[in-house]
Order: structure tokens, then sequence, then C-alpha cells
């Protein structure tokens, strides 16, 4: 599936370049420039009324870059300050954005596409919808109905009001059974607990055991706290279980960092026998584990949670992270932790204390609430089958090498070796599109060819399909061309 134009690409030129403009503008679109005539009214006008009906008639899309001022103005025989009036009365009709040395570019037209199409953060879809509004309504209203202005709106410091930690435990109860509601911590957001958790179980200056490519606010949160995330190599199965003992052998790390169902970056699923393998290691070396699983609750047959399997079979102690920010909505700041038994609850609590002091009360109300309906599982729900047409629109798109979970709200997205993911990532934002590359989730100096691409963030499977395409017009196109050139 591909749209009828092409990407215009500012053209990258070497020091010995010596292209003619001519050569130079046509990586842009000049199907809409015509010759300026006497008596039309004056030249900036024709020029911005030239653009204005490309816009109109769809011959400059949304995203397309116009020539540079200065070409433009030479193969049109103008000043530069003609062809920068008509550019500037252009952009105050709102039809085009100015992107400075980037160039000009075709602007959205309506204010929910305007800007960035985000194919970089992973969030949940349809938080832009009605159904979504109503259900944020009906929360908001059901609240001061359940809980006091004084519940609201006190202090609330420790694991969470009794009520917030009984609704923790039933949203966790598929992902690892039946549990004491006194070992449910609740946490505003899963970023606070993994911060609270190296706080916790290890000490400034220790190494923290992590895949390669990791979740990068763990590695926020080990530099903040200056820890070192030392990055385990991987195979097809995810995290290799033989060097994860070569690590523990070298360089003796405090805990062990996974993310393992529907990983960020990669979307790998570690398979039940590998978490077996994993924690047998963890075992060997007394390293407790801190298992970050915000997409358990996504795929459509997930394995049992390393918690589970070591409540089980195993003696090392297994730190369970789960938060409702990609399976609900970010802004709910909502997350639980469940400490294994056994394992003091207080340290974790005096970190946190020292990181948010608390969560805040009516945003774990509201949670609770939509738990307690089930409103909670029906929008869980709606998110996956959204979910899975958007995942089945990208496998439509973009070429390449993919890896993904059906219902997952990323994939990973292996690039040709010619093409530098920093440049396309730049080139990409350029155009009105925001991806991420390898080097944000590295923990070293790996850092593969890849992309992460989230499809939870365009506001629409219109745009999603847009930015999409693009992308892959991206890869496709010139751009493949131009990086080989310049890597």
């Amino acid at each position: 599936m591909a749209f009828s134009y092409q990407t215009k690409l500012p053209k990258i030129h070497t020091s010995s370049d010596d292209l003619s403009s001519t050569r130079r503008l046509k990586k842009v679109n000049l199907s809409w420039v015509r010759p300026l005539t006497a008596g039309l009214g004056s030249r900036y006008q024709q020029i911005a009324t030239q653009i204005v009906t490309a816009v109109d008639d769809g011959v400059l899309r949304p995203g397309d870059r116009l020539p540079p001022q200065r070409e433009l103005a030479q193969a049109l025989g103008v000043d530069l300050t003609t062809v920068t009036r008509a550019y500037t009365e252009v952009r105050q009709k709102g039809l085009l954005e100015a992107h400075g040395a980037g160039g000009t570019y075709v602007a959205y037209s309506d204010s929910g596409a305007k800007g960035t199409i985000d194919l970089g953060m992973n969030i949940p879809p349809l938080l832009n919808s009605a159904e979504f509004a109503h259900m944020l309504a009906q929360g908001s209203g059901t609240t001061p109905a359940t809980a006091s202005p004084m519940d609201l709106m006190s202090y609330h410091v420790g694991a969470g009001a009794n009520r917030h930690r009984a609704a923790g435990a039933k949203w966790l109860q598929p992902m690892i059974g039946n549990t004491d509601i006194e070992r449910v911590v609740v946490c505003s957001g899963a970023q606070t607990a993994i911060a609270a958790l190296l706080l916790a179980k290890s000490q400034s200056g220790d190494a923290i055991a992590c895949d390669e490519l990791t979740y990068p606010g763990f590695l926020a949160a080990t530099r903040l706290l200056q820890r070192s995330a030392v990055g385990v190599k991987s195979d097809e199965h995810g995290m290799d279980p033989i060097d994860l003992e070569r690590v523990c052998e070298q360089h003796r790390p405090a805990a062990l960092y996974l993310n393992p169902t529907i990983q960020n970056p990669t979307a790998l699923t570690l398979s039940v026998e590998r978490r077996a393998e994993l924690l047998r290691v963890a075992e060997k070396y007394a390293l407790p584990v801190i298992e970050d699983d915000p997409y358990w609750l996504l795929t459509e047959r997930p394995p049992s949670t390393m918690f589970s399997l070591s409540a089980n079979t195993s003696s090392v102690p297994v730190y369970y992270v789960s938060t409702l920010s990609k399976c609900i909505a970010p802004g709910l700041r909502t997350a639980y932790l469940v400490v294994p038994s056994g394992e003091p609850l207080s340290p974790i609590l005096d970190a946190l204390r020292s990181l948010a002091l608390m969560p805040t009360p009516w945003m774990a109300e509201m949670a609770s609430t939509w738990i307690e309906s089930g409103v909670a599982v029906q929008w869980l729900a709606r998110i996956k089958s959204e979910m899975q047409h958007r995942q089945t629109i990208a496998a439509s798109i973009l070429p390449g090498n993919i890896q993904a979970d059906p219902h997952g709200l990323h994939l990973w997205l292996q690039l040709p070796r010619h093409i530098d993911p920093y440049r396309l990532t730049q080139t990409a934002l350029q155009q009105g599109l925001g991806v991420t590359d390898s080097e944000a989730f590295a923990t070293g100096s790996f850092s593969p060819a890849a992309l992460r691409v989230s499809l939870g963030g365009a506001i629409d499977r219109t745009r999603l399909t847009h930015g999409l395409t693009r992308l892959a017009e991206l890869l496709q196109g010139d751009m493949g061309r131009r990086v080989s050139n310049v890597v």
C-alpha cells in the first residue's frame, strides 16, 4: 500500500558537490511551480497562490517539503525576499510549517493531525476517542462518591489504601494468581517502582544486569542513581543464560532487570523454558530479579510470569511490576509492585517515599473504580482489538524484517546495513514522523541498525497508515541511497 506522491527529501551534499540549483531542486516536488506572468498580481502573491492551489488540489501533500527559498528564487528569476514573503504569507494561513534549517513543509490541515505523527512513544491507542472520553467522565463522576475529599486530597504515605491494593491484586490475578494484598504496593507509575527497587536492592556504583537493548526509563534511572547497566547478550529467544553467567562472574551485579513479555524494544517474549533458565542462573548467583511486565495482558497466550515460576520452583526473589500506563492510559500514573513473600517491604517503602511520597489518590481511586466495575478489562479488550488492526496495517506497509506481537504497542524494524538509524530518524522528523532508533535502548556500544516503531500514538488508523507509508517510502526510496553515500 502506498500513496501516489513521492516523499520529498532534502539533498545531502558532500563538500565536493557542485550541482546546479536545478539539479538540487529535483529532490523536492516542483510540479506545482509555474512561470510568473505579468499582469496577474505581484510576484510574491503569484507564488503564494500557486502554493495554496497545489495544497488544495492535493499536488502538495501534508509533510511535503517545499524548495529552499533561495533556490526557488533562482529558478523563478526573482529575488530572495519575494519568495520569503510568499512563504510567510502561506505560513500565516496555517498551510506551511517552518523547521529552520530543516526547510519548509506543508502542514496538516486539522488540529489533531498537525505536527509530527507519533511513531516514537509507546502509549495505548484511542486516548482521543469519544469512548475513552466517556469512560473518563464516568470515572471522574463516580470517584467522589466512593471516596471522601479527605481520602482524595490528603497525604497517604505507605503502600497505598487497602481498597487500592485490593484492586491491584484483582488486576494482577491473571499474571501472578491470587496475591496477599499486604504484598501489593501502589506506585505512581512503573518508573517510580523501578527506581525505588534500584535504591532498595543496590548501592551507588553497583552493576545491574539487563538486556543489551532495554527500556530507556530503566537506563535513565541507573544513570541518575549512579548504578551501572551491564548488557547481557541475546539470541533469537531472548536473553542468553550463558552470557548472563559471564556477566555475573565478571561484574557481580546486584540485581537483574528484565522486561520478558513483548520486550521493549525488540518485541520478543521469553518462553517459559528461557525464563526458567534465567531464574536458575539468578538463583546460582543470589541475584534478585526485577520483572518489569507492562505488556503481559496484551499478548494472546502469555507465558507464566517469572514471579510465578520463582514462587513454584526457585528461591530467588522476583519483584513484579505492572503498570496501567500501557494497557489503559499513562495519565493514570498507577502501577502495582508485588514484593515476594519473605522479603521486607520497609526498604522499598522508604525509597518510594523519597522519590514520590505517595501515589496520587485520585488516580489510584479512579483506577480502582474501573478495575472493580470491569470497565478496565473491557477497555483492555478494546485496546487489544485496535492494536491487532494496527499491527496488521504495519505488516502490510513496512518493508524488511519486522518483529512484533500481534497485539503489541510497538514493533522492531531491522534496517539494511547501509542505512544510518540516527540520520534516518532525523530525516523522518523533518518529514513529520517521530520514530526511535536503537541507540535510545543501548546499554553500551552495541546498537544495531533498527527502529522501534510505536503504533498506538497515531490518533487513528488513517493517520497511522499515512505515517507508516511515509516511513516505508523513506526506507525504500531515496533515503537508502542517500544514507549509503554518507556512512
